[in-house]
């Protein structure tokens, strides 16, 4: 197994950007940026083309160096560590690699040995051979061995100087634009096997990306360069419509893509549709604690509009709301619903087609919540119960809604009401999904 060598001090910053400076000629690129990189990380550099992201790889690389500033690898300033020293620690794949030779994928490799080879020797060991097939076997390229390199196609290619760069046996894997040209099969098969080294590995990842969605999917961590970063937080703070729109200097629209935590950014034309396809709420959505998260990413990722609510301010589920929903019903923190509210919720309700009810926790605050869809259900409006097989079952015994259910039992009893009245059950998000777009199509 490849180790990763463990050469810092725990809560130590495996690589330090100390203001450096650094610019083409009379175009200035940085100015004073500073950046810290812990072990173990995965971040993704996003900018538009000339922001210097290819230009920061070059400069952790080695192959660059700063014109003002610092870099620390492990505490000791990377100049010091000298071309091989940081080879064996930092390895550099490009967009593409051409080849003046007809090298085999094997040959190619093998290269990755090189800083570990004895100068003027040449020769590798059986420790390095048994390096480079297991870096052959961990990115999945050994029926491509005895192929000739520039023979393979991009995402191919790709696996193979992956696979190169693992043989250096890295701590840190740079990548600039692992994903250009490549069709979506092999843009998926990348960043799946970049993901596996960094979690079970632990090599700390910095890849520069142009799709932004990719970008969203798979890294933690991103850094927004435009002449400097302008953004370095997690994905929904830096994804963020306003923000991209001033530095790519164009409309965007952020969203969240079904069943996951991603963003997805979308263009403006793809805004107009949206607005003009659903210009009120279908459905309403009564969720809490965290419970509606994915139902509400889903409808947002298949353009249905949606209302919901009450929501309590600082909820999970209220903020993404705040983000998702056509319209959100908001009540204050640690209040029970208010009449005036409770008002809203009733006038949502009058004007949607369908009720979806998630397995919120119900305590004596949001119990209204609670009655107002057994109305909703008793007046011969759809309403699904989003249940899991677990609640459904806690529901149907006598002990009711164990860890849901802080009412006493008044909770139990009217979502079994529900039940009795002919609500629908759906035991998870993608047969809400299914039942919502029936509805549509009836309602067409």
């Amino acid at each position: 197994m490849v180790k990763k060598e463990q050469t810092t001090e725990e809560g130590a910053p495996l690589v330090h950007v100390q203001a450096i400076a650094f610019s083409y000629g009379q175009k200035l690129l940085f100015q004073g940026l500073s950046l810290d990189l812990k072990s173990g990380e995965m971040v993704g550099l996003l900018g538009p083309n000339g922001s210097g992201k290819t230009t920061l790889l070059r400069l952790l690389s080695g192959v660059l160096q700063p014109q003002q500033g610092q870099i620390f690898l492990a505490g000791r300033n990377l100049r010091t560590w000298g071309r091989r020293g940081v080879a064996r620690r930092i390895a550099l794949v490009p967009q593409e690699l051409h080849m003046p030779f007809a090298f085999t994928v094997e040959h190619m490799v093998s290269l990755g040995r090189t800083p570990f080879v004895k100068p003027f020797l040449g020769s590798r060991t059986q420790h390095d051979q048994s390096i480079v097939r297991e870096a052959i076997e961990t990115t999945g390229i050994a029926p491509l061995v005895g192929h000739i390199f520039n023979e393979l196609s991009g995402g191919e290619q790709q696996r193979v100087m992956i696979a190169m760069a693992l043989a250096q046996q890295p701590s840190v894997l740079l990548l600039d634009e692992p994903t250009s040209h490549l069709d979506i099969k092999y843009q998926i098969e990348t960043l799946e096997l970049v993901q596996k080294l960094n979690s079970e590995r632990g090599v700390t990842v910095v890849a520069a990306m142009h799709d932004l969605n990719l970008a969203s999917r798979y890294f933690p961590r991103l850094l927004l360069f435009q002449r400097g970063i302008v953004a370095d937080a997690g994905p929904a703070e830096v994804l963020e419509s306003g923000l991209l729109s001033r530095v790519y200097g164009i409309d965007v629209r952020v969203g969240i893509l079904r069943g996951a935590q991603h963003l997805s950014v979308l263009p403006p034309d793809d805004q107009a549709k949206m607005a003009d396809e659903h210009p009120q709420p279908l459905v309403h959505v009564i969720a809490g604690g965290g419970s509606g998260a994915l139902l509400m990413r889903a409808l947002a990722d298949e353009h249905i509009p949606f209302s919901a609510g009450a929501l309590n301010i600082g909820d999970s589920d209220h903020t993404l709301a705040l983000r998702l929903a056509t319209d959100v019903i908001t009540e204050q923190p640690y209040a029970p619903i208010a009449p005036s509210t409770l008002q809203q919720v009733r006038d949502s309700l009058a004007c949607v087609s369908l009720l979806i009810l998630c397995p919120t926790p119900f305590g004596p605050g949001n119990l209204p919540l609670l009655q107002e869809a057994v109305y909703f259900a008793q007046s011969g409006s759809p309403l699904i119960l989003l249940m899991s097989p677990e609640i459904e079952s806690m529901c149907s015994d006598s002990d009711g809604l164990k860890g849901s259910d802080y009412t006493g039992g008044e909770a139990t009893r009217l979502i079994r009401q529900l039940m009795q009245d002919g609500a629908t059950i759906a035991g998870s998000v993608g047969e809400v999904l299914d039942i919502v777009r029936l509805k549509m199509l009836t309602t067409r």
